[in-house]
């Protein structure tokens, strides 16, 4: 029998569960969140939140550095890691404590402890035959992920994770970066431009693999400049860590670094869930099997985040956690499109993209027409002094479609959004070529190349 029941319980905290939570309460939903760990989850105590806090203050002492273009001479710039260190805290200590504050307006019950499915579904805390029991109408597992180890390393000491990379105390001088895809990369460019010496390793061709060619070639250039050795095609031979140093081979040569962060992929974090005692079926690649609804094979029970397929996005985990809770709720819901979920890396400069790049286009077999034009055709980066950056729109020539974008520059996270928006209403790049912008501002830069899709570039 069951100790206390709810409509609605939440595993994990993280931001697809703490939003799931708060939405199933607004729908009438009795509901509980269980958290093993901290309000709030891994994004917001250790990854996202802390990662963009470091690389704002990245972004500022780049910022103070290069006053001088602009009239304003700053002497001595320096960096107090101490202070980044505190702010990254007080940021994480105000948001964790947001939500928390979110659960107690919404009568959301937060229960700490780590959350298992009985036979039954529902959820003990604790081991599966032990601790308290909960019954639960409706569960969502939304337990995020966990890094993977590689080359024999185990993460502790001088091995991070990008968790613990943006949990130092202390600035590394010399850092190992193994993985160049968004994660990597921002712990590049952020401890970068900080001061640490800082080697990026990545076994393809060129960091950000995910993003179009040319983009992520336009960010490598820049991320050469902040203090960092890039190394593609990098095959390591050999990893050793000792208490005061990793040693790392590759490429007939052995470097000494200060640590390693190793981001190079990550697994759900699925471990002692009771999944396989419950019914609830995994993929071949591990991760949860769900619907549209995010309903898995177990009746009531709903995955969603880093536990499904998918990219691995907070914000994919948010609407997927609205999406379970609804179809709780019994409302209609609509599947996500994957295609066009937004992604952004904060390195400097940022990018951000959806849809197809320029080669899945054509290779999709489509009339393919691009847009594509720097930054620097629109007056604003240069009015800001930053001019670094493009723009490049992939559409479909005899329709008119947005099939992708793709931006880097310095504000690429939030001019995204207007092309997903475009594209979700049903707009395309002629649409986004005849829509007034404000001027002078970065997202002009959006509309030309619209223009230059649709074949009539103004500025350029």
């Amino acid at each position: 029998m069951a100790d206390r029941s709810f409509d609605c319980v939440v595993i994990g905290s993280g931001p697809g569960g703490y939003v799931a939570a708060i939405r199933a309460a607004q729908l009438g939903m009795k509901t509980a969140v269980v958290e093993k760990d901290r309000v709030g989850g891994r994004c917001l105590n250790y990854a996202c939140i802390p990662a963009k806090a470091v690389l704002r203050a990245a972004d500022v002492k780049t910022e103070a550095e290069g006053g001088e273009a602009l009239g304003i001479r700053v002497d001595g710039v320096s960096v107090d890691f101490a202070g980044v260190a505190g702010h990254r805290d007080k940021v994480i200590k105000t948001l964790t404590g947001g939500v928390a504050g979110l659960f107690k307006k919404n009568k959301v019950e937060l229960i700490d402890g780590h959350g298992t499915l009985t036979d039954d579904c529902n959820v003990r805390i604790g081991a599966q035959k032990d601790g308290e029991e909960i019954e639960a109408g409706k569960v969502v597992i939304a337990v995020g992920s966990v890094p993977k180890p590689i080359l024999g390393l185990r993460f502790g000491g001088r091995v991070l994770g990008t968790e613990t990379a943006w949990g130092l105390g202390e600035l590394p001088g010399r850092l190992a970066v193994i993985g160049a895809g968004a994660s990597g990369t921002e712990v590049a460019s952020a401890f970068g431009r900080l001061g640490t010496e800082v080697v990026l390793l990545e076994a393809l061709d060129g960091i950000l693999p995910l993003e179009d060619e040319e983009i992520a070639k336009a960010c490598a250039r820049e991320i050469r400049k902040q203090n960092v050795e890039i190394v593609t095609g990098a095959k390591i031979d050999a990893a050793e860590a000792g208490d005061d140093a990793v040693k790392l081979a590759w490429g007939g040569e052995e470097r000494s670094f200060d640590y390693v962060c190793i981001a190079a992929g990550r697994a759900p974090d699925l471990e002692s869930l009771g999944l396989e005692e419950a019914g609830v079926k995994t993929g071949d690649n591990g991760l949860i099997e769900v619907d549209g609804a995010m309903r898995t094979s177990r009746d009531a029970v709903y995955a969603i985040g880093d536990a499904v397929p998918g990219p691995a996005l907070a914000h994919k985990a948010s609407d997927e956690g609205i999406i379970a809770v609804e179809d709780a709720a019994g409302q209609e819901t609509h599947p996500i499109d994957y295609r066009f979920v937004p992604a952004a890396t904060f390195c400097h400069p940022q990018v951000a993209s959806f849809g197809m790049t320029e080669r899945e286009a054509r290779d999709s077999g489509r009339e393919v027409v691009v847009g594509k034009i720097p930054v620097t055709a629109v007056g604003a980066p240069t009015v800001y002094g930053d001019r670094s950056g493009m723009i490049k729109l992939v559409g479909d020539a005899e329709y008119g479609e947005l099939l992708g974008g793709h931006v880097v520059c310095a504000k690429a996270a939030d001019l995204i959004q207007e092309l997903v928006n475009a594209q979700a209403l049903e707009g395309g790049y002629p649409e986004v070529a005849r829509t007034i912008h404000p001027h002078p501002a970065f997202a002009e830069a959006i509309m030309e190349a619209a223009r230059a899709a649709d074949g009539w570039l103004i500025h350029g």
